[in-house]
C-alpha cells in the first residue's frame, strides 16, 4: 500500500500507539490501514463413495485438480460462500453441509473453511473457473495433480474419517507450500 484511501496521502509502515504491529498509517490524516486475512470457503462434494473435484482453468494452479472453493464475498457466511463457490466452480448443488476443516494458512495470511456435503444434482459442470468437473472414486483422485496443500490434507481427513465412520471438525495449520 502506498497511498491512503481516505485522503489520497503516502502512508507509512510504523507500529501505532497503543499496538504492537507494523500498519500502514497515512501521514497526512492518520488512518491506520488495518490488513487482516483473506478467508476462502468450499465444500468437500461427496456422492457415495467418490468426491467431486474441479480442474482449474486459472491460476494459480492452473491444470490442477481442488476442491470447489473461492474468496468469501462481503454480507454472506462462510457456508452461504461455500455453497455460493461451488455453484460457481462447479455448478453443483450441496445439501447437508456440515462444517470439516479449518486451516490457518498464516505464511499467505489465508485462512480455509470447508464443508463436507452431499452433491444434490448430477448434472453439476465446469464453471467458468473450471476446466472439468468430475467425480472420482477414492482409489482414483488424482494426488500429484492436487492443485493445494489445504486439498490434499483435507481428502487425506475425509479418507480417514470415511473408513472410521466418524466425520470430527478438523483444525489444522499449513505452515508452507508443501504442506
Amino acid at each position: 500500500m502506498k497511498f491512503c484511501s481516505n485522503c489520497g496521502a503516502k502512508v507509512s509502515i510504523q507500529v501505532p500507539a497503543g499496538d504492537d504491529r507494523n500498519r500502514h498509517v497515512c501521514i497526512e490524516c492518520e488512518t491506520i490501514h488495518y490488513q487482516n486475512p483473506k478467508v476462502i470457503t468450499g465444500c468437500l462434494p461427496v456422492f457415495e463413495d467418490k468426491i467431486l473435484l474441479c480442474k482449474r482453468a486459472i491460476e494459480p494452479r492452473a491444470n490442477l485438480w481442488t476442491l470447489p472453493a473461492g474468496f468469501m464475498e462481503n454480507g454472506e457466511s462462510i457456508e452461504e460462500g461455500a455453497l455460493r463457490e461451488s455453484w460457481e466452480e462447479a455448478r453443483v448443488k450441496i445439501s447437508n453441509p456440515s462444517l470439516y476443516q479449518v486451516f490457518s494458512v498464516p505464511y499467505i495470511n489465508q485462512v480455509y473453511v470447508f464443508y463436507k456435503g452431499e452433491v444434490a444434482n448430477q448434472d453439476f459442470g465446469p464453471g467458468p473457473e473450471s476446466l472439468e468437473v468430475e467425480l472420482f472414486d477414492f482409489d482414483q483422485i488424482p494426488w500429484d495433480k492436487l492443485a493445494f496443500p489445504v486439498v490434499r490434507i483435507t481428502l487425506e481427513n475425509y479418507l480417514t474419517d470415511y473408513s472410521n465412520n466418524v466425520f470430527p471438525v478438523h483444525n489444522d495449520i499449513v505452515t508452507s507450500n508443501n504442506g
